[in-house]
């Protein structure tokens, strides 16, 4: 599973009034393939939060908006981990329709103790799992 891939349609709600996705919603399409392909990996954000005290948080975000996607559309949107570290993972997201790439983006993601909100080390089973994917 080196690039995870996951279907989206665009829905009414996803757009502004001409029927095209609104700029902050592709944030959320690429929150949403990061957490099943986590899903996916056999680990859930809450079981993590529970069991292991630790989240993840959106460090930053770097995105390039290509082409549009407009209402009722089936996109599909990738998560690719690139980088690895002790706490913290960079992924690389694309958008598409068919073979056009609608969006870019370039995420970093820190692992945080969940009580402190301090840096914490990603569990040493999930990380080695994350290593294999990149």
């Amino acid at each position: 599973m080196k690039k995870f891939i996951w279907p989206i349609r665009v829905y009414y709600e996803d757009t502004d009034a001409g029927g095209v996705v609104y700029h902050a919603n592709y944030l959320n399409f690429f929150e949403r393939a990061r957490t099943e392909m986590l899903r996916a990996m056999g680990y859930e954000q809450d079981e993590l939060m529970v069991n292991d005290s630790i989240i993840f948080v959106v460090r930053s975000v770097q995105i390039d908006y290509l082409h549009s996607a407009r209402f009722n559309e089936q996109i599909q949107v990738s998560a690719e981990v690139t980088i690895v570290k002790k706490a913290s993972l960079i992924f690389e997201q694309l958008i598409t329709r068919g073979d056009d790439v609608l969006c870019k983006g370039i995420i970093r993601i820190a692992c945080l103790d969940a009580k402190s909100m301090r840096p914490k080390a990603i569990p040493e089973n999930l990380l080695e799992l994350l290593k294999n994917e990149h």
